[in-house]
């Protein structure tokens, strides 16, 4: 019998075919029925390998969950870039593959992003979500952000309001 190990690490170039893949997943079952499809299908469709090279290439803070040969999940961050949050760091993005959740691992991948941008210096977090994506509102409630900021992003004709969820 052998055993799966899911670790987090920084992204490699060689990563961005399954970071792609990863974020075609997560953001098909987040989104579907809250962005509109066709802005949905763009934003995807915007984020293919290339875009993942790139941005690894360019220096973007990007952690992977990686499971065997496999990415479980993706995380990048940063500084926080809304003045109005007392925060230094944030988390622009959080996903997981939808049959990798539900066992720990966004947790995992929060606590690693958290725990980098500490280390840089970086006092605190924000993670903004969109209201109607209740799974992730529960999720970053569930492991102690605090609403501290309702914000609105637009997608095509349809304006949507989004949180921003804090830790200290």
């Amino acid at each position: 019998m052998s055993t799966l190990v899911i670790d987090t690490r920084p992204a490699r170039v060689s990563d961005a075919g399954l970071i792609a893949e990863a974020h075609d997943e997560a953001w098909r079952y987040a989104y579907r029925g809250i962005i509109p499809g066709r802005e949905l299908e763009r934003m995807i469709l915007r984020r293919g390998m290339q875009w993942w090279e790139s941005a690894i290439n360019r220096g973007s803070r990007i952690l992977v969950l990686a499971a065997g040969d496999d990415i479980a999940g993706y995380a990048s961050y940063g500084k926080n870039r809304a003045s109005m949050l007392p925060v230094k760091g944030e988390i622009y993005e959080l996903y997981i593959r939808p049959h990798y959740q539900g066992i720990g691992l966004g947790r995992k991948l929060f606590m690693a992003c958290r725990g980098d941008l500490s280390a840089r210096g970086m006092a605190g977090l924000s993670v903004w979500a969109l209201s109607d994506n209740e799974p992730a509102c529960e999720f970053y409630r569930a492991i102690g952000g605090a609403a501290a900021a309702r914000g609105s992003e637009s997608f095509g004709s349809v304006t949507l309001e989004k949180l921003a969820f804090t830790w200290p």
